[in-house]
């Protein structure tokens, strides 16, 4: 981020913003405050004003992490459009984020599965789950997916789209377009969740 380019009273979400770059660039190794004053053209004691250490940092981009995750998914979720158009909608928006913000996702993952996580993170880790259960369960009520339990029927579809996202981050996609490889799995993830014939 450019010196400067943040309003004034803004400083704490351009720190968040430099922050992820950082992220991205030189992983939690990387990102110190002192860092991010410098980046951002301000005296070193004022990031401290917002975030008292590294760690307030890291913790502030996780629950925004999560809440922005959260937030695509309800509006993928809420779209018109069928229950299955909704569907692929859900896993093409998680596809996206994970790739796009693939060092902030895993940051995102390392804070969720530590020892005391937390409530505030618990549950907007958990939001996601919920989300795509909620609409999986619409989907059974409206008698396009298969009866089971929504929740675990979500965890098998986070499965396929997070495991696509990893494969596209990790380079492993060959040749194949992130976008074309992301249709294909959500045609065969939507087949098998479909009520048998």
């Amino acid at each position: 981020m450019a010196e400067g380019s943040y309003h004034h009273g803004n400083l704490r979400s351009a720190l968040l913003e430099q922050a992820e770059v950082v992220l991205a660039r030189s992983g939690v190794a990387g990102l110190s405050l002192r860092g991010l004053a410098r980046d951002l053209g301000v005296s070193h004691a004022a990031p401290t004003r917002h975030f008292r250490d590294r760690q307030a940092v890291l913790d502030a981009l996780v629950v925004t992490g999560f809440t922005d995750l959260n937030r695509r998914m309800r509006a993928a979720a809420g779209t018109s459009g069928s229950v299955e158009e909704r569907l692929g909608e859900l896993g093409r928006v998680y596809v996206r984020f994970a790739t796009e913000r693939a060092a902030l996702l895993g940051l995102m993952f390392a804070a969720k599965h530590e020892e005391d996580p937390g409530e505030e993170l618990q549950r907007l880790g958990h939001l996601s789950l919920e989300i795509a259960a909620g609409l999986l369960a619409e989907a059974q009520q409206a008698g396009v997916v298969r009866p089971g339990d929504p929740v675990r029927l979500a965890q098998v579809a986070f499965s396929a789209v997070h495991g696509l996202a990893a494969l596209a981050v990790g380079g492993l996609l060959d040749d194949t377009p992130v976008d074309e490889a992301t249709d294909l799995m959500l045609e065969v993830l939507l087949t098998g969740l479909r009520v048998p014939r």
